[in-house]
């Protein structure tokens, strides 16, 4: 097995339908071939991320899959601007979308597959329990590993080193690090992240840190069509976080 467009190719293989497969070859690999394993096989995972009581949350990830646009990491300015991330969440769509002509494909928080009823109303039980939980609402944070060069090569390396991301993310909660605003929201500084052993090119990390106002711009059309599928449910906070949203930029 190797990582198709990330490893020298074998010289021979089987496809995903059992066929004789080479390299110049169409992809080996199904479009949405992945690999998991079952979360209790990781060494380090906390001892009670099962525990029937719970267990404190200090942190929200969003995230998508875009290779342009959408930088490394940003941080909500507010709970109520976090719900807005969490319900505008859009990916690139991929072999596993039905919508593979749609040049974004909106999942708010990861669920739309699974909401059971109308998402404005979900989106409004969020804004509610950010009331209930005051202070201690967790910090919300927005990702993207996948942005890539003009050329099509990935700006940022992943796999592991994506822990440097979470490690700012930790040391904000915790008040131990800086950022700097943006209309996105709060982001990293270049030597806000622990950078340690990774030999990444300074204009690779410039770029994955870098807000287009213009690109950003261009995507309110999109984004006012996604908030209109909502209808009369669209709860009065959200239109608040699309207008604030819109001024910044």
């Amino acid at each position: 097995m190797w990582w198709e467009d990330l490893d020298k190719p074998c010289d021979h293989g089987i496809d995903w339908k059992g066929r004789d497969w080479k390299p110049g070859k169409e992809p080996g690999a199904h479009g949405n071939a992945r690999f998991t394993a079952p979360a209790k096989q990781c060494p380090v995972i906390c001892s009670d991320w099962e525990n029937p009581e719970g267990v404190p949350i200090d942190i929200f990830i969003f995230g998508g899959r875009r290779t342009k646009v959408m930088p490394l990491v940003h941080q909500a300015r507010s709970w109520d601007h976090g719900v807005f991330m969490g319900a505008t969440a859009a990916s690139e769509p991929t072999a596993a979308a039905l919508d593979v002509a749609q040049t974004l494909r909106r999942d708010p928080m990861a669920m739309l597959p699974f909401c059971g009823y109308n998402v404005g109303d979900y989106w409004q039980h969020w804004f509610e329990m950010g009331d209930r939980l005051g202070s201690k609402a967790p910090a919300i944070f927005y990702v993207n590993w996948f942005r890539k060069s003009d050329a099509g090569k990935f700006l940022w390396p992943g796999y592991g080193d994506n822990a440097r991301v979470l490690k700012w993310m930790c040391e904000r909660v915790e008040g131990k690090v800086g950022a700097r605003e943006t209309p996105l929201g709060f982001m990293p500084n270049p030597e806000d992240l622990d950078l340690t052993g990774l030999d990444i090119p300074k204009e690779n990390l410039e770029a994955v840190l870098k807000v287009d106002t213009a690109a950003f711009k261009a995507e309110f059309a999109d984004l006012d069509g996604w908030m209109a599928k909502i209808g009369d449910s669209l709860p009065e906070r959200m239109k608040k976080q699309v207008a604030e949203y819109k001024s910044r930029f």
